[in-house]
């Protein structure tokens, strides 16, 4: 029997189970053999009772010294266990009379689980336990008799049980060492990278011997750990490069041009362009004179003109003779973006087409003819961009902004809009306010070229950050009354939710709204949400701008696009609930004049160790990059990146926190195998990321 052979060919595994192991995406023996566990439990020693903690996972053996079922809100069976140094309570709120009958004064029980504080001693609730031979035989405590390990815990799925998940992996195991596993990384490179072979360290990873180094295994740090790491890192690092060679084998429309309408541009602007700023704008520019299609995403912090970049590329398009597509995520953005556009291009003779989700018949209707006519050289928009009837006349280059929040087939359809009758497919720029660490750009981006702005415009001051409980809010209230009524200034208060919620104790914005009218009747206070039509919201956006509202009620909607040069205060309710990143983008919302701006993260009691860290990180630093880099570590890069960005965040054992370091020898070993050892990268792939590679294929 070969590796590949199919899992009912295990002994056990009938067509019920064999569907339900389908789901986890197992079909064969070699899948199973790299479904690896997410964390393990140390069921080698037993502990003795008088010294337990609170928290911790182990194995406890004891005798039965009462047995009782409590009566009250909730039935349970109650069993006290002693081992001559404490006692323990197990708790059982599921259980038969078989069950309890077998739980008699004096049996002798080993069990397994997590211990926690009861009301009158510490106990374990559903602990697994088993009835020990009163002769004294005992079983193994893990394992075999011969080869006791610590026991791995996998994902499972409904009706999969993890004893019976360790039993096939058991029989997959035996199957390794009878037959051949390809490792596909040549051995000359494993040596070099001091790392142990492929089917060793599988072995390992899955039966940790019992003299295996605990903390090492739990913290993924083992050899064998980061042998598999590395694999699937390269997996997915090589997997984007073939991504990139693909698109590079499409053809795109060559934009060489003069330059004019740049020119005319940036001689209409009151203010000149960061050394940052021409830079990026030169890398754009010569990709999109090469003849295959540009990828390139451009990065910086907010504030740093990525727009205005944007906008450059678009008239390089157009004087190129092409269109151009400008998507965002949100009806507050695209808007934003809308005007920005208009405000640019409309006095360079230039026609700008809108679409929206909730646009009239009859807007929409004539924003397509001109499209379709090319009479209008950009359409700027939100998903609405995406549907069949939006038809360009000379697609050449799409701008999407902050694309983690699309999922990928939606960039996928806007690019095939722009596939002309020669096939050629249009240049792409991607932008996001929300600077990726670089370890995480090698792996999640390594399709795309990276460009950065890392330079604010002249005259930008730092935001002060300070972190208050809500407790203090009439405080608050009168900052912003000073800062308003005394100093001319306008302030922002953002609330994380529309409508009252109890249970996530958030204040809501309507509810703010009339409080802050009562306690700040002398100033002009208007509100903005995401659930008001576009005129309103328009409308209150310009009496903001304008100076007729002194101080913005809104929800996170204001996280990006909002340019106030007068609005030195922002007030941010229950910031505890915000991610380091919006937090990051909402204080960029002040800040962006010529007087000293501050912001204060008001939180609700109690505040978790997460939170503190958040806000004590907003309030130690302003650079965008190293927020970045601290919400990596706290949150992941399946919340940095958002979830639908790609399949490539369904790590089985890496960990990009975690695993910084092997980043760069992933990229040195990716250029060696492509180079030299091409034929085996196809099946690397294919062994780490399965059906997952469909994801990335945009």
């Amino acid at each position: 029997m070969t590796l590949s052979a199919p899992l009912t060919s295990l002994k056990g595994v009938g067509p019920r189970l064999a569907e339900r192991l389908e789901r986890l995406g197992l079909r064969g023996v070699e899948d199973l053999l790299f479904h690896l566990p997410y964390r393990y439990q140390d069921r080698t020693h037993v502990a003795v009772i008088g010294a337990l903690r609170p928290g911790s996972e182990l194995v406890v053996e004891g005798e039965v010294q009462a047995c009782d079922i409590k009566f009250g809100k909730r039935r349970s069976l109650l069993c006290r266990i002693n081992d001559g140094t404490g006692s323990l309570m197990l708790r059982f709120f599921h259980f038969n009379a078989r069950q309890q009958a077998g739980l008699v004064r004096g049996a002798r029980l080993r069990c397994f689980g997590e211990v926690r504080r009861g009301a009158a001693m510490l106990e374990m609730v559903h602990p697994e336990y088993e009835l020990l031979d009163p002769e004294g035989g005992l079983a193994p405590l893990a394992g075999t008799a011969t080869e006791p390990h610590l026991t791995p815990l996998y994902h499972t799925t409904d009706g999969l049980a993890q004893k019976s998940l360790r039993q096939l992996t058991d029989r997959a195991l035996e199957r390794l060492a009878q037959a051949e596993l390809f490792d596909y990384l040549p051995s000359e490179l494993v040596a070099t990278l001091g790392l142990p072979g492929l089917a060793e360290a599988l072995r390992y990873v899955h039966r940790p011997p019992p003299d295996a180094p605990v903390a090492a295994l739990l913290a993924g740090e083992h050899p064998a750990q980061q042998r598999l790491a590395f694999e699937e890192l390269l997996a997915h690092h090589l997997s984007l490069r073939q991504l990139r060679q693909r698109i590079e084998i499409n053809s795109a429309p060559v934009m060489v041009v003069p330059g004019s309408l740049l020119q005319q541009l940036r001689a209409g602007l009151p203010f000149t362009l960061t050394g940052a700023q021409r830079r990026v704008m030169a890398e754009l520019f010569a990709d999109m004179a090469k003849p295959h299609p540009m990828q390139r995403l451009v990065q910086g912090d907010v504030g740093c003109g990525k727009t205005l970049v944007a906008a450059a590329a678009a008239l390089q398009a157009v004087e190129a003779g092409y269109q151009v597509a400008v998507m965002a995520p949100t009806e507050l953005l695209a808007e934003q973006h809308l005007r920005n556009f208009r405000h640019w291009c409309e006095p360079l003779g230039l026609q700008v087409a809108w679409f929206s989700g909730k646009q009239g018949v009859r807007e929409r209707r004539d924003n397509l003819a001109r499209l379709v006519a090319g009479d209008a050289a950009l359409a700027v928009g939100t998903h609405a961009l995406f549907q069949d009837e939006v038809v360009f006349n000379r697609l050449g280059l799409v701008v999407v902004d902050e694309q983690h929040r699309f999922g990928v087939h939606q960039r996928l359809a806007l690019r095939e809009k722009g596939r002309d009758v020669d096939g050629r497919l249009p240049h792409q720029l991607i932008m996001t306010a929300t600077p990726i660490p670089r370890t995480l750009a090698m792996t999640a981006y390594a399709d795309l070229d990276i460009s950065v702005i890392d330079e604010l415009p002249p005259g930008r001051t730092p935001v002060e950050t300070v972190v208050i409980s809500d407790s203090r809010r009439a405080e608050v209230v009168q900052r912003v009354h000073s800062a308003c009524a005394s100093e001319g200034r306008q302030a922002y208060w953002v609330c994380t939710l529309i409508e009252e919620s109890e249970l996530l104790q958030c204040q809501a914005a309507e509810a703010a709204v009339v409080e802050l009218t009562e306690a700040l009747p002398d100033l002009n206070i208007g509100l903005l949400h995401g659930r008001m039509k576009s005129a309103e919201k328009e409308s209150i956006m310009a009496a903001f701008k304008g100076g007729e509202l002194q101080l913005l009620v809104a929800t996170t909607v204001i996280e990006v696009g909002v340019d106030v040069p007068n609005a030195s205060l922002m007030i941010i309710e229950n910031a505890e609930r915000l991610g380091l990143a919006q937090l990051h983008q909402l204080r960029g919302r002040v800040g962006r004049g010529d007087v000293s701006s501050s912001c204060v993260l008001m939180y609700h009691k109690p505040l978790s160790a997460q939170g503190r860290a958040r806000l004590a990180a907003l309030r130690e630093t302003n650079d965008g990059f190293e927020i970045a880099r601290r919400d990596l570590e706290l949150r992941g890069p399946g919340e940095v990146l958002g979830t639908r960005q790609s399949g490539l965040l369904m790590l089985r054992i890496a960990d990009l926190v975690r695993d910084q370091a092997l980043l760069p020898q992933v990229e040195a070993v990716a250029g060696q195998l492509l180079q030299r050892w091409p034929e085996r990268v196809p099946p690397l792939i294919a062994r780490w990321l399965g059906e997952a590679q469909r994801y990335g294929d945009v």
